[in-house]
This record gives C-alpha cells, sequence and structure tokens, in this order.
C-alpha cells in the first residue's frame, strides 16, 4: 500500500523551508534588539547610543586613507553610508546568529551576546557616554537572544529540528504555523514601533532646534566687512560668492548630530593659563560681536574638489577669551573639545594675533544650524578645519603641541594645517563639449589669511593667460575669476593656478590630502565639436 504524497501548502509547510525561516527569525530579533537598545538610549543617553557608538568606533580605527577614500567617494554622505554599512553588517551577523541557534541550541544566542559586548564596549569608550549609557547595549544584546530563543523554539513547534516538513497530525502543524508567525509578525512590529519612537525621541531631543528658531542673535560690534562692488562676477555655473547654508559642506565625526540644550552649556578654558574660566551661552551672547565672512576648507579636499565653502560668520573674537584666561609661559596650542569628543590642535599664536577667529554663534544672518556647530563652534582664518573648526565646543585647553595632541594627528595628519594656495575651474565641467569660439571659463580661488594676487590659465600646456580676478572681499575669503579663449575645434587640456598676495605661485607639484593638504593644478578636459 503506497503512502500519498502530500502538497506542502496543505501540510503547511514554511514557504521556502526551515532554512529561510531560521535566518529570518534571526533578522527579526535583531531587529527588535536593536530598536530596543535605541529606544533606550533615546530615554538614557541621547548622545551615545549602540548604532552611533559603533560608528564612532569604525571611523576611529580606520586608516587615514580609507577615510580619505569614503569622503571622495561619498562626499559629505560618508556618514549615511557607514549606518547603512552598519546595518548591513548587523543583518548579516543577526541572520547567522538564527541559523547558528537552530542548528545547536545556544551557539546563536552567544554570537548575540557577543554582538552585545562589542556594543558595549564602542559605548562606554565614547567620550561623552555617561555611566547610564550602558544600559542601552545591555538591553539591546538581552532582547535579541531573548526574542532569538522564543522564535527559534516556536519554528522547532512547527518544523522539528532535522526535518523538512511540519509536526504531522491534524491541527498541530496549523496551530504551531499560526504561533511561529504571529511571534514573528510581533517582533517585527516591535522592532518597526521602536524604531518610529526612537526616531521622534531623537528629533524631539535635537530639538535644541526649538531654543534655536527662537533665538534672536545680537547685532555685531564690529560689523562685517562691505561686500565690494564687483565681488560677484556674472558667470553662469560659478560657485556663489556666499555659499547658502543648506549647501555648505559638511565633515565630521559625528553619526548623530549632538543634541545640546543651550542654556546648559558650558565652555571651559582650561591647562596653561593664569585663570580658568567658564563662560555659558548668554554671557557669550553678551560679548561684543564681531561679523566676518570667512572661506573655510577641509583637509580631504581634492585638488577641484568642492569641501569648502565661504560663509558670513558672527561671534566673539577667541583671543579676548584666552586674553581674560592668561595663557602662560611655553604654552603654544590651544586643545578644543567637541561635545562628542572630538578634539582639534590649533596654534596659539593664531588665536591671538589680529586675524578674526572667532566662537561662532551665528551663520549667514542665522542662528548656526544643528549640523554646523550649534550653539557654538570655532573658525580659525587661514587653518584647515582638522586644526581648527571644532563643532559643538565645549573646552579649549591651553597647552603644548608637545604635551598633546588631536584627534588626527596620531591617524597620520600634520599637528599644524595652515591652508595652500588653491584655484578651482567651476564652469566648463570638465568632460563637456563646448561651442567654439569665444568660451568662458570661471571658478574661485583661495589663500585664506594672505589673499590671491592673480589667476592664470593654460591651454595645452601652452602660455599663461591672466585672469579677471573680482574684487576681494577680504585676504580670509575666496575670489572669483573668469577668462574667455577663443577655442576653435578639437580637444582641449585647461589648467589654472592661483598666486597668493605675498608673491608665491600655487605649485604644480601634485599631493595627496594627507597628511597637510593636496596640492596641484586643478585640469579639465573639454571638446570643441
Amino acid at each position: 500500500m503506497s503512502t500519498p504524497v502530500r502538497n506542502p501548502t496543505e501540510t503547511g509547510r514554511p514557504a521556502g523551508g526551515p532554512r529561510l525561516w531560521a535566518p529570518a527569525a534571526g533578522l527579526a530579533a535583531g531587529a527588535a534588539g536593536i530598536a530596543a537598545g535605541e529606544l533606550t538610549a533615546g530615554f538614557f543617553s541621547p548622545l551615545v547610543s549602540p548604532v552611533t557608538a559603533l560608528g564612532g568606533a569604525v571611523i576611529d580605527a580606520v586608516p587615514p586613507g580609507v577615510k580619505d577614500l569614503a569622503v571622495q567617494l561619498f562626499g559629505t554622505a560618508d556618514k549615511i553610508v557607514l549606518v547603512a554599512s552598519i546595518v548591513v553588517v548587523a543583518g548579516f551577523l543577526a541572520a547567522l546568529a538564527g541559523i547558528l541557534e537552530r542548528r545547536r541550541t545556544g551557539f546563536g544566542l552567544a554570537l548575540a551576546g557577543l554582538a552585545g559586548v562589542a556594543g558595549l564596549t564602542a559605548v562606554v569608550t565614547r567620550a561623552q557616554a555617561s555611566p547610564q549609557a550602558a544600559l542601552a547595549p545591555i538591553v539591546a544584546a538581552v532582547a535579541t537572544m531573548l526574542l532569538l530563543r522564543m522564535l527559534i523554539r516556536r519554528l522547532d513547534t512547527w518544523v522539528p529540528r532535522g526535518s523538512t516538513v511540519p509536526v504531522e497530525g491534524g491541527e498541530p502543524a496549523p496551530l504551531a504555523r499560526r504561533g511561529f508567525l504571529n511571534a514573528m509578525t510581533g517582533t517585527a512590529l516591535a522592532a518597526v514601533v521602536g524604531g518610529a519612537v526612537t526616531t521622534i525621541l531623537t528629533r524631539a531631543t535635537a530639538v535644541a532646534s526649538g531654543f534655536r528658531n527662537s533665538l534672536t542673535l545680537p547685532a555685531p560690534a564690529t560689523p562685517a566687512q562691505t561686500v565690494p562692488a564687483g565681488a560677484s562676477l556674472s558667470v553662469a555655473g560659478i560657485s556663489a560668492l556666499v555659499t547658502p547654508n543648506a549647501e555648505f559642506y559638511r565633515i565630521d565625526t559625528a553619526l548623530t548630530v549632538p543634541a545640546i540644550d543651550p542654556p546648559a552649556w558650558k565652555l571651559k578654558v582650561t591647562g596653561m593659563v593664569e585663570h580658568e574660566i567658564e563662560l555659558d551661552f548668554a554671557e557669550l551672547l553678551a560679548k561684543p560681536m564681531t561679523e566676518r565672512h570667512i572661506t573655510i576648507a577641509c583637509v580631504s579636499n581634492n585638488v577641484g574638489g568642492d569641501l569648502i565653502g565661504n560663509a558670513l560668520w558672527l561671534g566673539w573674537p577667541v583671543r579676548e577669551l584666552l586674553a581674560m584666561a592668561g595663557p602662560k609661559a611655553g604654552a603654544d596650542m590651544v586643545l578644543s573639545t567637541s561635545n562628542d569628543g572630538w578634539t582639534a590642535g590649533t596654534p596659539l599664536e593664531a588665536l591671538t594675533d589680529d586675524r578674526d577667529a572667532l566662537l561662532v554663534v551665528g551663520m549667514n544672518g542665522e542662528p548656526l544650524p544643528l549640523e554646523h556647530g550649534f550653539p557654538v563652534r570655532m573658525i580659525v582664518p587661514g587653518l584647515y578645519g582638522f586644526v581648527s573648526a571644532t563643532k559643538w565646543l565645549t573646552e579649549l585647553k591651553v597647552t603644548r603641541f608637545a604635551d598633546d595632541t588631536g584627534y588626527w594627528t596620531p591617524r597620520g595628519w600634520s599637528d599644524h594645517g595652515p591652508i595652500k594656495t588653491q584655484s578651482r575651474i567651476d564652469v566648463p565641467r570638465s568632460g563637456r563639449s563646448v561651442q567654439a569660439g569665444k568660451v568662458q571659463f570661471g571658478g574661485v580661488a583661495w589663500a585664506q589669511h594672505r589673499g590671491i594676487d592673480r589667476v592664470e590659465l593654460r591651454v595645452n600646456r601652452g602660455a599663461w593667460q591672466r585672469a579677471q580676478l573680482a574684487s576681494a572681499i577680504s585676504t580670509d575669503t575666496w575670489y572669483q575669476w573668469q577668462l574667455g579663449i577663443d577655442l576653435t575645434p578639437g580637444d582641449y587640456e585647461v589648467q589654472v593656478r592661483a598666486t597668493d598676495a605675498t608673491g608665491q605661485p600655487q605649485t604644480e607639484d601634485k599631493a595627496p590630502v594627507a597628511p597637510d593638504g593636496a596640492t596641484g593644478y586643478h585640469t579639465i578636459n573639454v571638446k570643441v565639436p
């Protein structure tokens, strides 16, 4: 007597078999566990969560070359890519935990536990971590392990281990299937709800923006320089003289924007000083403010790159604060610290000379955007941001280069970062075809705190031709330039170089961004059909 063959759909056999449901159970448990951890961080540790702590640990650990490659490939979206990568890796590990737990009880739980230890280690080693921050990775690990064990048990009830078919006989299989799928649905729903609530909490916390939006900036005691006539050229596609806030580049190590309550914010001046100082936000706003157009640049900006921008900044001169503290003899550096633990070592001279180094509270006529350092950041003309432009500023420690180092110096970057003379062709774009005749070239050039004397172009390595240089706002800002060149049909290589106001021309020698900024001529290729 033969045994009839059952249709898998009649027995309630899981679509794709248990091999697919085990990793799915791991993914669901992992997602819900991560959501639980992030939700816990939202309540108890808004500045540090398991995901952001792991991301920060990755940023700290990667070699400078990897960081540069990420910036080159993804620009200011590098943080989004990093978070997405963490999610993908976490998903893979969660699915693997489901497979291991299905094969042998305890193995998947052990993997989830190890992931929890990694999260806990990352969290407690963050500079801004509070004691209660450790709760989040613990909650995430425990929730993942409990849910994983529950889901795999439900799956075992439906499809016993080693079997490819559900439990035999009447109702048990459908009931077991329903129980497993209900558990999966509940776990997935918990992950979604937890993630949504966490997002709301994060936004509510970061609505330091509520305070920011109601903040009225003080009028500057020293107004900005008058923008001279002719400072902005009418060349389509050229960089704006003043970069809008929404278009201003952002490079930092913070995966999430620090949520700082401005009334609780303090700036401390410590170290080699006669008098340690503590300044709150209201006291800072009451100081006589200076308003200045200043161009800042990232050291990771490649030749011709866009990690540079010019804005109107409002702030109190750093030299005034340091004068109150009284730096001691022998000090030559100020180590500035961000709320997220990031540090920069700035030459003391650059903060005490006559340049407009500012404790900034305003950008382009409005309070600092959250992502650009609200409530207070530092801007220092003439220095790359990695040694000067600390966002979310909380401390200035007067010290020595021999005793302290900023964040990037131990990672292969220089300890001094003067901005190099550079120039860029904005239009036409490289690789474009242009019409025969007079072709308008335009772009920007900069040598902050020195100024630009002239800009020149050459075609196919021929003679240099001097461009029209726009009027300068100041030596601390970039300059626009333009030049019309007659071109006939053919292929052309066009290069640009600038000479600063001291008479020093931009070097043709090519150098990478590390350790102290890229060099070389920006070169484009155009075709005249």
